[in-house]
């Protein structure tokens, strides 16, 4: 049976290496073992063993025999026979030499051993206990590869990927595709969601889901079944969630029922490398043709230029209460995301508007037909930086007391948006961003009838892509708010 007739993986990436397995197991059958066994047949002969299998009876020792020849494939030498026939002497005449047998170790190739599963060699079978490689369980149990190998994998599923104009997009799933939430959690205001005959029902329906045997209820974002589908078409799609894998795996099927989006492309906790970091080392893509969507930029430390930030979608009032929000939930609200302001909405420029940019971008036809080269997180970056272009900021009151300006998550957000950032004001400023009205540089900003916004603005044109009406993001007077 093979090893791979387990595996629950489809995937492209997933099919080579599954075709490798199977490849290496069946050249070991066919291509060595036969050799090796002509060869021990041979030496039974040539010992004077031809009573026509005489020792087969012997309470099944040509069973033991098979092993053994078996095992021999596995080791790193193997016993050859070398007979030394009879020389031709200069004169012509020949010397009769006694013919001998001299065993002797023939080293072979030493294996490379591109992966292991359960500690044995997928390519030899050589065992080892050391736990060497990067661990892809999600593909199949106990699966580890080696780097090399993981290289090779990776350049053949990026040329097969981008012969069909497609680059490679990993997804979160809570907080930015859907929200989850214990049925213990739920408040007396979203007691409605737990009955059936409830009018929201309808509103609800195809998007909203009690999950008894999970004792929880998943609320799917709006529009997120047309962004999947969009998006399939521009890019081979991973979920990558700190979730467990039954739990990973639930929402998967909530998302993909059919199976035509992820497959078994699914990575949680258990398969990360690094604790409380999520990394690309366990997906099967060049990092420079991935693209990540992710509400939590801190898991993603090594791979920041690859991510493009959600605003995180709070359905349930758990969720709100567990981020530190004091405002009801859209749940207790009876309301949801709408195509004006849902993150995943088509008519808005959100994300799925940035993803076919830098998709188009990256298979510019006026660049030729050579990928080589290419990067999508350079793409990202341009198109990143055009949101707050020709905008020079200031900020005021916004960073703690003696910390470097340049230091602060918000200036290095308005710089990766485009913008200009200075510690003082002169005529070339466009805004300042404030936490008090009544700081100088506030006063300055009114007086000089520059723009005057709080830190929301900044924010809400990182998750949005775009500039945003500064009159939505007033600088409250503090004294009028004691």
């Amino acid at each position: 049976m093979s090893l791979v007739d387990e595996s629950p993986v489809n995937s492209s990436s997933s099919d080579d290496f599954a075709a490798f397995l199977d490849g290496e197991l069946e050249l070991d059958s066919t291509s060595d073992m036969v050799p090796q066994q002509e060869e021990d047949k041979e030496e039974d002969d040539e010992d004077g063993d031809d009573d026509d299998g005489g020792d087969s009876d012997d309470g099944g020792s040509g069973d033991d025999d098979d092993d053994e020849e078996r095992s021999l494939l596995i080791e790193r030498t193997k016993r050859r026979k070398i007979t030394l026939d009879g020389t031709e002497e200069p004169n012509g005449s020949t010397s009769h030499i006694e013919q001998t047998e001299v065993l002797v170790s023939v080293k072979e190739n030493t294996c490379t051993h591109p992966g292991f599963i359960g500690g044995m060699c997928v390519k030899c079978g050589e065992k080892s206990d050391t736990q060497s490689g990067v661990p892809f369980s999600y593909i199949h149990k106990d699966l580890r590869l080696a780097n090399d190998e993981i290289a090779r994998l990776r350049d053949k599923d990026l040329k097969s990927l981008l012969r069909r104009k497609k680059l490679y997009l990993v997804l979160d799933l809570d907080h930015t595709l859907l929200n989850s939430t214990r049925f213990s959690d739920l408040t007396q205001d979203e007691g409605y969601l737990m009955d059936p005959n409830d009018p929201m029902q309808d509103v609800l329906k195809d998007n909203l889901f009690r999950l008894p045997f999970m004792h929880m209820a998943t609320k799917l974002r709006p529009f997120v079944h047309t962004f999947l589908k969009e998006a399939s078409n521009l890019f081979e799609m991973y979920i990558y969630t700190m979730g467990e894998r039954a739990y990973a795996l639930e929402m998967a099927n909530l998302l993909d029922p059919g199976r035509v989006y992820f497959d078994s492309r699914v990575i949680a906790q258990g398969d990360c490398t690094q604790k409380h970091q999520k990394g690309l080392d366990v997906v099967l893509g060049q990092e420079s043709a991935v693209l990540i969507l992710d509400d939590t930029e801190q898991v993603w430390s090594k791979h920041k230029d690859n991510l493009i930030s959600m605003e995180r979608y709070h359905f349930f009032a758990s969720s709100c209460k567990q981020f530190g929000y004091k405002a009801k939930s859209l749940s207790e609200l009876r309301s949801d995301e709408s195509d004006t302001d849902g993150a995943l909405a088509t008519p808005q420029p959100t994300v799925l508007e940035v993803l076919k940019r830098v998709h188009s971008m990256f298979f510019d036809p006026e660049l030729g037909e050579n990928f080589a080269g290419r990067d999508a997180r350079q793409m990202l970056s341009v198109v990143r930086s055009e949101v707050l272009k020709g905008c020079k900021i200031v900020f005021s009151r916004v960073f703690p007391t003696k910390f470097q300006a340049d230091n602060h998550q918000l200036w290095m957000m308005a710089e990766r948006l485009g913008a200009t950032c200075s510690t003082e004001v002169d005529s070339s400023v466009t805004h300042v961003i404030s936490t008090d009205i009544g700081t100088e540089k506030s006063r300055w900003a009114i007086n000089e009838n520059k723009f005057l916004v709080e830190p929301r603005w900044l924010e809400a044109a990182n998750f949005l892509w775009k500039r945003q009406p500064e009159d939505k993001f007033p600088v409250k007077d503090i004294k009028v708010n004691r």
